[in-house]
């Protein structure tokens, strides 16, 4: 068992598969927590981990006996609220912050590979990872600050997976959670009232920067692929696999290539990779109409993106490739770099 104090009689608690904050007295909480959410008044917050093995038919049907009999192992039978996650507790991340009045520490578990984009379309047929968040205040927020805290909280974790660019399973879009997400802030009513939890708030500043190096650290020690992705991964993530991009390449005359062929010509430099990437990034401006308004026709300025001495042709020379349905960005800059490899390699022939 391992246990940090946190503030007089509050301490933080991992056994098995429970974190726990747990309190002498009441903690006030508002929580979206699957058990005991809500307003409430409690001893202690779980985060409970789903073990290995542990069937997700038994989960759905009754995710009460988890709970129950994880807090057992704390001792706990009431005066509790607990949330889920099929992340390992053990990889938790906490991080604490204090001023003179008052002090918050937030205790996060994260997995983001099924990372999603609130109110896109979605298909969900399993559900893994999930990121909690318990935010102890150790002071008096009033009803409204706790809200505001948790938005806080929200807004950090969402800004921790567009610092990683997370990306949407379900679309390739960018993600702002997973779809089981919640969060816990809960206080010890101790000191002076607090009524501000908002970005901008001495609280609230306190929350979002230990909220988001939380789910930071949290998520890389669960999934460090996070940490080391490649272009053709970051590119898969956006719902553009290699074999997709060499099916619709092949469609242009002279150009017909396979997924490994294809590898094999990004991997001859280091800038066709950079330049696919730039390219991707200013499509995603491009699907949601957000490019800057300098240009009338930025799918001709598309046709400008390149790469060697190809991209000092004459940008109005290049067709428009409709056959190739790829983003505009990313469509030009490959259909050049295929273009530039397969020039490059009759060069070398003759």
């Amino acid at each position: 068992m391992e246990q940090i104090d946190l503030a007089d009689n509050v301490k933080l608690i991992l056994k098995e598969n429970v974190l726990a904050v747990i309190c002498d007295s009441a903690l006030k909480t508002v929580s979206s927590a699957i058990y005991k959410g809500g307003y409430n008044q409690v001893n202690a917050v779980l985060n409970v981990g789903v073990p290995e093995g542990y069937s997700d038919l038994s989960l759905h049907l009754d995710p009460l006996e988890l709970i129950t009999s994880s807090a057992a192992k704390l001792g706990l039978t009431k005066n509790y609220l607990a949330m889920v996650t099929a992340a390992k507790v053990k990889n938790y991340s906490l991080v604490s912050k204090k001023t003179d009045s008052f002090s918050v520490h937030v205790a996060a578990t994260a997995g983001c590979s099924h990372g999603e984009s609130s109110g896109e379309e979605m298909n969900v047929q399993e559900i893994v990872g999930t990121i909690n968040i318990i935010v102890l205040i150790d002071g008096t927020p009033s009803e409204s600050c706790m809200v505001a805290a948790l938005i806080t909280a929200t807004e950090a974790k969402s800004a921790a997976l567009r610092d990683f660019d997370v990306r949407s399973r379900y679309t390739g879009d960018s993600a702002t959670g997973s779809i089981t997400d919640s969060v816990t802030v809960a206080s010890t009513s101790r000191g002076k009232t607090l009524s501000l939890a908002g970005p901008a708030s001495k609280l609230g500043k306190l929350v979002g920067s230990c909220t988001r190096r939380a789910v930071t650290e949290a998520l890389l020690k669960q999934e460090p692929v996070w940490a080391c992705r490649t272009v053709l991964d970051r590119l898969k993530e956006r719902h553009l696999s290699l074999e997709k991009l060499a099916a619709e390449v092949s469609k242009v005359e002279g150009l017909a290539v396979d997924a490994k062929g294809l590898e094999e010509i990004l991997n001859t430099n280091s800038c066709f990779g950079a330049v696919l990437l730039a390219a991707a990034k200013m499509d995603d401006d491009y699907k949601k109409n957000l490019l800057p308004t300098d240009y009338e026709d930025w799918t001709e300025v598309s046709k400008c993106l390149g790469v060697s001495s190809l991209s000092s042709q004459d940008c109005s020379k290049p067709p428009n490739y409709d056959q190739v349905e790829l983003p505009p960005f990313l469509k030009h800059t490959l259909i050049k770099i295929v273009k530039e490899a397969r020039s490059k390699a009759l060069t070398e022939k003759t």
